[in-house]
């Protein structure tokens, strides 16, 4: 399994590593550090799941998103931010997330976050 965790913050993306470990997901993880390079990354090689935070420099986690699904990439996407209005959550699913994670998160928010997508 190849998970690309996109996020500006590299204390975050270690936190989402070692969290989805503990979790039970021993996954190939590749890192982006803002939406650009997350979208070139899973342009080249598409991995089985994206996780992307909501604000990053560049290009947002929803812009990432709705930029891959008008390239026709179905990549599964779910967000870990820190935010989670209604609003949110509402843009998120509209765009075709299949989950938004809330920081601070645990490695039972991942496994049920996970799960339905995953299997």
């Amino acid at each position: 399994m190849r998970i690309l965790i996109a996020d500006d913050s590299n204390v975050m993306r270690q936190i989402v590593k070692r969290t989805l470990r503990q979790a039970g997901y021993d996954a190939d993880i590749t890192e982006a550090g803002n939406g650009r390079e997350a979208f070139e990354s899973v342009s080249a090689s598409t991995p089985d799941l994206v996780l992307s935070d909501w604000n990053m420099p560049e290009m947002t986690g929803l812009d990432l998103l709705n930029a891959l699904r008008a390239a026709g990439n179905g990549v599964p996407f779910g967000f870990i931010t820190s935010e989670s209005s209604p609003e949110m959550r509402q843009k998120a699913a509209s765009a075709g997330a299949k989950f938004l994670v809330t920081k601070p998160f645990t490695p039972d928010s991942f496994r049920e976050a996970l799960e339905p997508v995953l299997g």
